[in-house]
């Protein structure tokens, strides 16, 4: 199957659309593409908060996973995207840990990218520095200054002190 309306949608930002799409009783907002992307790998890619937060509202699978194993988390957290991370985070159902075909979580992801703000906002969430990808690496590892590593270790004690 290819793309459908919903993914259109939501790809190009059309929110009342959106709104409308998911009201009718035959759209599934979690009906996969070929690439087994959702409605949701779109929104999260292409920075869509207000259609995240619908699709999500509207039984969307936050844990859905395309082709590569990669989630919307995946996506956002790659990408920058600091407006869809949290709205993803605070999905009760999320599962914050899971790698894609790589091996890699979200928060490998986030330091590969040197995305500061997010890798510490997911270990704050309970993103593991020390899982390990297929390449035996982990996120804190691929961390390329001491700063960084020092503000996770600081993000991960804090986490680790609110779940005692």
């Amino acid at each position: 199957m290819g793309w459908t309306p919903l993914m259109i949608a939501c790809s190009a930002g059309r929110l009342e659309v959106v709104r409308y799409l998911v009201t009718l009783p035959l759209v599934d907002v979690n009906t996969p593409n070929n690439n087994k992307q959702t409605a949701l790998h779109y929104a999260a890619s292409k920075n869509r908060p207000q259609i995240t937060t619908i699709l999500l509202k509207n039984g969307a699978n936050v844990n859905a996973q395309d082709n590569y194993q990669a989630t919307p988390l995946h996506r956002a957290a790659s990408q920058g995207h600091e407006k869809i991370v949290p709205i993803l985070l605070n999905e009760p159902s999320l599962r914050i840990n899971l790698t894609d075909s790589a091996g890699c979580t979200a928060l490998h992801l986030a330091v590969e990218e040197q995305r500061e703000d997010i890798a510490i906002l997911l270990v704050e969430h309970g993103a593991d520095l020390y899982f390990e990808n297929k390449e035996k690496q982990t996120p804190l590892a691929l961390v390329k200054t001491s700063e960084l590593r020092m503000k996770l270790k600081v993000a991960a004690d804090r986490y680790s002190s609110k779940t005692r």
